[in-house]
C-alpha cells in the first residue's frame, strides 16, 4: 500500500494543476459588472433579466432603505425604505450597461408613481441604483430616450446605490423551481404560481399595452 501513495500525491497535484489551469481562464475573459434595478415584483425582474443573453445572474433582494438585512417580511409590512430590487451581474463584452437599461425601462410601467401593476405601494416602485456620474449619465439617457419613445412623462427614480440584501433562498430562482406551495388554487410548483401570479396581476397585459411590439419580455413569460 505504501508504494501507491507517491503515485496518489502526484495525482492529486496533477488535478489540481488542471484545475488552477481552467479557472483563471474562464474568469479573465469575462468583463463581470452589476447593475441593480427596481422593477416591482422581483420574481418578475429576475426572470425577465435572465433571459437576457450575456446576463450571469439576478438576485432577487432589497435596497434603498435603512433597515439592514431585512427579512421579506420586514420590507413587505413598510416601514424599512427599501425597494424589491434584483442585482444584475452581466458580462460586458457581451451586454453594455446602456442595453440592459433599454429592455429595463421596456419591461415595466415606468409612468406608475405608486407601485407597478397588482403591487401598490413605495415597495413596489421603480428605480435605478448608480454607483458614480458615468452610470448616472448612462440612467438619465436612458430614461430620457424611454420617455421620448413612450410620449409621456417617465416617474422611474435614479438614486445613488446602498447597500443590496439578498432575499431569502426561498425567493430566488422562484419562478423555474419545482418544489410545491400551497396557492389559492391548491398545490402548485412554484413555477406553476409564479406563471398564475405574472398573469393575474396583469404585468404582461400592461407593458405590452404600453410598448406594443417594443416590449422584450412579454412572449418570453411562462
Amino acid at each position: 500500500m505504501k508504494s501507491l501513495a507517491p503515485l496518489h500525491r502526484l495525482a492529486l497535484i496533477t488535478a489540481c494543476a488542471l484545475a488552477g489551469l481552467g479557472a483563471p481562464i474562464h474568469a479573465g475573459a469575462k468583463d463581470l459588472r452589476s447593475l441593480t434595478v427596481a422593477g416591482g415584483c422581483f420574481w418578475c425582474v429576475e426572470s425577465d433579466f435572465e433571459s437576457v443573453p450575456g446576463v450571469i445572474e439576478a438576485v432577487s433582494g432589497f435596497t434603498g432603505g435603512h433597515t439592514v438585512d431585512p427579512t421579506y417580511k420586514q420590507v413587505s409590512r413598510g416601514g424599512t425604505g427599501h425597494y424589491e430590487a434584483v442585482k444584475i451581474t452581466y458580462d460586458a463584452d457581451v451586454v453594455g450597461e446602456a442595453r440592459l437599461l433599454h429592455l429595463f425601462f421596456r419591461g415595466i410601467d415606468p409612468t406608475d408613481a405608486g407601485g407597478q401593476f397588482c403591487d401598490r405601494g413605495d415597495t413596489y416602485r421603480t428605480a435605478i441604483f448608480v454607483h458614480d456620474p458615468r452610470e448616472r449619465a448612462t440612467a438619465e439617457a436612458e430614461r430620457d430616450a424611454a420617455q421620448k419613445a413612450l410620449g409621456q412623462p417617465i416617474v422611474t427614480r435614479i438614486l445613488d446605490a446602498g447597500p443590496f440584501y439578498p432575499a431569502e433562498a426561498y425567493h430566488q430562482d422562484y419562478y423555474k423551481k419545482d418544489d410545491l406551495v400551497f396557492t389559492r388554487r391548491g398545490f402548485k410548483t412554484k413555477a406553476e404560481a409564479y406563471a398564475f401570479y405574472r398573469k393575474a396581476c396583469g404585468r404582461d397585459a400592461r407593458v405590452q399595452a404600453l410598448w406594443g411590439a417594443d416590449a422584450p419580455f412579454v412572449h418570453h413569460a411562462k
